[in-house]
C-alpha cells in the first residue's frame, strides 16, 4: 500500500512538473490588431499593387522589346542596303552608274590634281535603274575569260580547304574529346592559343615554311595552312565532349571499335555542328584576300576576290556584276544550309 502511495506520489509530481508554464506577454502582430474588414481591405490594397508592379513590368517589358526590335531592324536594313546596291546597280548602263558616280571618283586622289579633295556636289546615288541592261553581265562572262577563271580558281582553293579542314578536324575532335590526359589536354590548350593568335601574325612563318618546301606560288601554299586550321577543332572538341558516356560504353559493349563508334555515333550526333562549320568556313575562305595576295603571286592563279579588289573605277560596271555573282554561292549555301547553321550554334548539348 505503500509502494502504490509512493508511486502515486512520484506520477502526481511528474505530472505537476509537466503541468507547470510560464505565461509570457507578447504583443499582438499587425494582422492580429486588424479587424476582418481592415485585412479584406488591406489585401485588396496589396493586389491593386502587385497588379500596378505587374503591368509597369509588362510595359517595360514591351518598351525595351520594341527598342530592341527597332535597332535589330535598323542595323539589318543598313546591312542589306549595300547588298540591294549591288545586286540593283549591275543592271545599270554604263552612261548612269558614270552619272551616279562619277563625282565621287572625280574627289579621289587618283583624279584629283592636289590628292583627295571633298565632293563637288551631291552624288545621285539611284536605288532603282532607270534603264535595265545586263550589257555588264554579258561582257563579264562572254566577252572577259579572266572572271570565269578567277571564279573557278576560288573554287579549286575554297572547297578542298573546306573538305580537308572537316575531315583533319572531326578526327582531331574526336581524339581530344574520348581521350583526356595531361599531354593531350597541353596540346589543345596550344591549339587554342593558335586559334587566339590574328591571321596577320602566322602569315609570315607560313610564307617561310612554303618557302622552304618549295611549294610557295602554288595553290598548296593556301591549302594546306588552310586544312590545318585550329578553328573548326577547337568547336568540335567541344561539342564531341558533350557526347553521352552511356552511348560510347554501350557501343563498347556491343563490340563496335573505334572507328565504328566514331563514324556510327559521334559523326551523326555532331551533324549540325559539322554543317554549320562547313558553311563558315565556306564563307571565310570564299572572301580570303591576304593569303593570296602574299603566299600567290601568279595572276592566273588567284582567285576572285583577289580579282575585286583589282578592278578599277573605270570599270565599275563590271565590279558591280562580279560583285554580283560573287555573292550567289556564299547566299545559296547559306539559304541551304540556314537550319542546320542556326541550330549547330544554338544547342549547347546533346539530349
Amino acid at each position: 500500500m505503500n509502494r502504490l502511495t509512493e508511486q502515486q506520489k512520484r506520477d502526481a509530481a511528474t505530472n505537476a512538473r509537466r503541468k507547470v508554464h510560464t505565461t509570457v506577454d507578447r504583443d499582438l502582430s499587425f494582422f492580429e490588431q486588424m479587424s476582418e474588414a481592415e485585412r479584406e481591405e488591406f489585401f485588396k490594397d496589396q493586389k491593386k499593387k502587385s497588379l500596378r508592379v505587374r503591368k509597369a513590368r509588362k510595359t517595360a517589358y514591351r518598351i525595351s522589346t520594341g527598342i530592341g526590335l527597332i535597332v535589330a531592324i535598323t542595323v539589318s536594313i543598313l546591312a542589306i542596303i549595300p547588298v540591294f546596291f549591288t545586286f540593283l546597280n549591275s543592271f545599270m548602263s554604263s552612261a548612269e552608274i558614270a552619272h551616279n558616280y562619277g563625282v565621287i571618283f572625280q574627289s579621289l586622289s587618283g583624279h584629283a590634281e592636289n590628292g583627295a579633295t571633298y565632293l563637288a556636289k551631291t552624288p545621285s546615288l539611284t536605288l532603282v535603274p532607270q534603264k535595265v541592261t545586263i550589257e555588264q553581265y554579258l561582257n563579264l562572262l562572254f566577252m572577259s575569260p579572266t572572271y570565269l577563271m578567277k571564279f573557278w580558281n576560288s573554287i579549286i582553293l575554297v572547297v578542298p580547304i573546306v573538305l580537308g579542314q572537316m575531315g583533319v578536324s572531326c578526327l582531331a575532335a574526336y581524339s581530344f574529346a574520348r581521350y583526356r590526359r595531361k599531354r593531350r589536354e597541353v596540346l589543345f590548350f596550344s591549339y587554342i592559343i593558335l586559334m587566339l593568335m590574328p591571321f596577320q601574325v602566322t602569315l609570315v612563318p607560313n610564307y617561310m615554311i612554303a618557302d622552304q618546301i618549295g611549294i610557295l606560288n602554288t595553290r598548296w601554299a593556301i591549302i594546306l595552312p588552310g586544312i590545318f586550321s585550329t578553328f573548326a577543332i577547337f568547336l568540335l572538341t567541344k561539342y564531341m565532349r558533350q557526347i553521352p558516356v552511356a552511348y560510347i560504353e554501350a557501343a563498347k559493349l556491343d563490340g563496335a571499335t573505334e572507328w565504328q563508334i566514331f563514324t556510327q555515333i559521334a559523326v551523326p550526333i555532331c551533324k549540325n555542328a559539322i554543317f554549320a562549320l562547313t558553311i563558315l568556313l565556306f564563307i571565310d575562305y570564299w572572301n580570303m584576300v591576304e593569303q593570296p595576295l602574299v603566299l600567290l603571286n601568279v595572276p592566273d592563279k588567284q582567285p576572285m576576290s583577289v580579282f575585286l579588289s583589282q578592278i578599277n573605277e573605270a570599270e565599275i560596271g563590271i565590279a558591280f556584276a562580279a560583285s554580283a555573282l560573287y555573292m550567289i554561292p556564299p547566299l545559296l549555301i547559306f539559304l541551304w544550309g540556314e537550319e542546320y547553321l542556326v541550330e549547330g550554334i544554338s544547342r549547347s548539348g546533346v539530349k
